[in-house]
Order: C-alpha cells, then structure tokens, then sequence
C-alpha cells in the first residue's frame, strides 16, 4: 500500500485506483511506487490549415478540441486536446512565458477552494498531473494560471474537463515542447 504522502500525491494525479490495483505488481517490483503512467498515443497530424498568423504560432479551437501549430503557409500540425469545463473556458490572445520539463504542480487557491483534498504541491515526476512537459501562458507580462501541459492519463483528452488548461497526451506535449519557443504567441478561440 503506497504512503500517505504519496496517496494524497497519486489522488491529485488522477492516478489512485491504478495504484492500488496494481499494488501486487507494486510490491513485486519492490521500488514502494505504482507503474509508471503511460506517455498515450501521438494524436498529432499535419494538416492544410489557412490562417494569417505567423509560423511558430499556436491557435486552439475549444469547440474541436483542437491545438494547431502554424508550421507555414497553409499548414499546421493539429494536436488533440481537452478544453476548460463548463465555467472555466476562456478566449483571447496571449504567449508563452517559459516551458517547463516535468514540472511541478502548485494548485491555484482558487481550485485548492474548490477542491480542499488537492495538496499544496505536487512534485516534479511521472505521476504530476501537468505530466511530462509545461507551457505557462501570460497576458501583458502576467501569469494567467493557465498552462498547455501533458496527462498521465491519455484518456484525459479529448473532452471539456480541465479548469481552464489545455491538456494534450504526454507523447504531444513533448513533441509540442520542443517545436515552440517562449515568447510564441497563442490565440485561444
């Protein structure tokens, strides 16, 4: 059975049933952890995409779920994604501020309101819910809270479930990490 520590971590990671469905396996491997999460599949595609924003853009479409990556003109790579719930979509334009690999997550009090179970901090490593890479969106110099990042659950996305990110597979967000520089602007639709 993991600790108490880490059961509140798995918990906020969306991660605690497979944790204790595997804690035979668990215990069999003798390192106290659960399996590692899996990456998820590539829901990448290039695609013909018009737009009149620049290479190096990101444009995201809630209502198909949809990041694009402007890669030139007429083209983009399109990457499968989960929007904000009910109450918590947003529009507007704003950019990258920094990129994080496997970051740590810090709940805004806002959700930590909402949510009193999430703890204060969940450390860096595969079982964090932003997964294995973080892009921090700003408005006019100022965090907005708002984060593209990956899942440890690659059933994560695809609907309207997040509180306002833009969460992609694991296996996307690294590929989208390394394609994207700080300071890239991101129009949200």
């Amino acid at each position: 059975m993991p600790s108490a520590n880490l059961r509140t971590t798995l918990a906020a990671a969306g991660l605690i049933g497979i944790a204790l469905a595997s804690a035979c396996e668990v215990a069999m491997a003798g390192s106290g952890l659960p399996p590692l999460p899996a990456m998820g599949p590539s829901l990448r595609k290039a695609v013909v995409f018009e737009t009149g924003e620049q290479p190096g853009t990101i444009i995201i479409r809630k209502n198909e779920k949809a990041l694009y990556l402007v890669t030139g003109q007429g083209q983009a790579l399109r990457y499968q994604i989960s929007v904000g719930r009910d109450g918590f979509g947003w529009t507007g334009t704003v950019k990258i501020a920094s990129k994080t690999e496997w970051p740590e997550w810090r709940p805004p009090k806002e959700m930590r309101a909402r949510q009193p179970e999430l703890p204060a901090m969940v450390p860096a490593g595969p079982y964090n819910p932003l997964g294995a890479r973080a892009l921090y969106l700003s408005r006019d110099g100022r965090d907005t809270l708002y984060r593209i990042h990956g899942t440890n659950d690659p059933r994560g996305v695809g609907f309207d479930g997040t509180s306002g990110c833009f969460r992609l597979t694991n296996t996307d967000v690294i590929d989208l990490f390394k394609r994207v520089s700080v300071g890239a602007k991101v129009v949200v639709e």
